[in-house]
């Protein structure tokens, strides 16, 4: 079975106040990049790590950096790694936002919404998957890293415990938490959600 950790990129300056989405030159703050060096020394316990992939976003490829470092694997790059396309919703203030008639859809019935000219929550899930899909086959029996966002990676969790996509809401995946799942023939096993300081290598099914 190849393990696929699932790592949240670390807190910027807007993380809990703006939907920052697909917008450019977002970085780690202070706090994200020590985020950033835990979670590298979390993975240099591991002494197995493949190899690491990001989404193309700079606070994902900021995160992946010192996890690259402590496992000695370059970073791939992967588009379907991507955070969510919010639309016309990228950049604005979380607080302007709740106060929508469509925020409670999106906190109820994910799957039965698109953001305006941007991407539907199914069709994110799907982009996710598919990525993690291709990573898997190319890992066969290894254990990654991938460095994604906390929409996708709950995507991820979703589809991986075979709940509902109107469920996904329900999971809560921290800056630089680590969630590992297992994938092979008889389906994935999860190991891990939002985890943040334990031991990863104590990380195996019962």
């Amino acid at each position: 079975m190849t393990t696929i950790l699932l790592v949240r990129h670390g807190q910027t300056p807007t993380t809990g106040k703006v939907l920052p989405g697909r917008a450019k030159n977002l970085h780690l703050g202070d706090v994200g990049m020590a985020q950033a060096a835990k979670v590298g020394d979390r993975m240099r316990a591991l002494k197995k790590v493949s190899a690491v992939y990001a989404s193309p976003m700079e606070r994902t490829q900021e995160t992946a950096a010192p996890i690259a470092k402590a496992t000695g694997c370059r970073i791939r790059t992967r588009p379907g790694l991507n955070e969510c396309d919010f639309g016309q919703w990228t950049g604005k203030n979380l607080a302007d936002l709740r106060k929508l008639p469509e925020w409670r859809t999106v906190q109820s019935y994910p799957s039965g919404f698109r953001f305006p000219k941007g991407e539907s929550f199914p069709e994110m899930q799907a982009r996710m998957i598919g990525a993690l899909t291709d990573i898997v086959a190319a890992h066969p029996g290894e254990t990654v890293v991938v460095v994604s966002h906390a929409d996708t990676i709950k995507a991820a969790i979703a589809s991986a415990m075979g709940t509902h996509l109107d469920q996904f809401q329900r999971i809560v995946v921290s800056p630089c938490s680590v969630t590992a799942i297992m994938y092979g023939q008889a389906g994935p096993i999860v190991l891990a959600v939002n985890s943040t300081g334990d031991d990863l290598t104590s990380l195996v099914p019962s």
